[in-house]
Parts: structure tokens; sequence; C-alpha cells
């Protein structure tokens, strides 16, 4: 691990990504080519924190010269997953096209309405 580098994780980090890996399996894997999964697993995580940190370098850097900017910026980049009840909603429409083309047309507005009044 290059010691100088800007963007270099701490040890105590390093500790942590090795524990979480602890339940990988260490041994070869067939299916990707040969490559470690635990060796991929604590590779991808060091990938997110270094991009994760690259995106809060940038974002800071931007709030000394734009106002908003870097807000959108991390939303963009980074969005959050969707929400149980924006997952719910939509399988509820699969679900419903679903029926419609067995011919089982069921009413499912009372789902939807409850689930439209929980909150995000």
């Amino acid at each position: 691990m290059t010691e100088n580098h800007p963007v270099t994780p701490s040890p105590e980090l390093v500790k942590q990504w090795r524990a979480a890996a602890s339940n990988v399996p260490a041994t070869l894997s067939t299916d990707s080519g040969g490559r470690r999964d635990y060796i991929d697993f604590i590779a991808t995580r060091a990938a997110q924190w270094g991009a994760d940190a690259e995106l809060e370098a940038c974002c800071e850097w931007l709030g000394t010269r734009t106002v908003g900017f870097p807000a959108e910026l991390r939303a963009d980049r980074r969005p959050k997953p969707p929400s149980l009840k924006r997952v719910a909603l939509l399988q509820l429409d699969v679900l419903n096209a679903d029926l419609g083309l067995e011919g089982k047309g069921v009413d499912l507005s009372q789902i939807r309405r409850a689930l439209e009044q929980l909150d995000d």
C-alpha cells in the first residue's frame, strides 16, 4: 500500500474490511476465472471507498466555489436505492399486468391506496 498517497484507507478501515470479509470463502472460485472471492470482496470495498472519498473531496472543493452544486453532484453520483414503498408499488403493477394477461382481473386499488399512504 502506498503510504504517501492522499487517498489511502486507514489501517483501522482495512481491518474492518478484513473482518467483514471473514465470512467470504477464500477458496478459488470457478465462476470468476480463478480469482479469490475474498480478494474480490476486499478490492470492491476499497474501490467503493476510494470513489466515495474522491467524490467527497470534489464536493468539498466545489462547495468553496459554487452553491448547491455539490449536493446535486453527490445525489446524482450516489443515488439511493428505491424505497420499499416504491418497489412494492412497482411489484403491484407487475402483478396487476400479469393477472390481466391471464384474464383474472382483480381489484388491487385498496392495496395500492394502502401502499401510497406509507412514508417513503
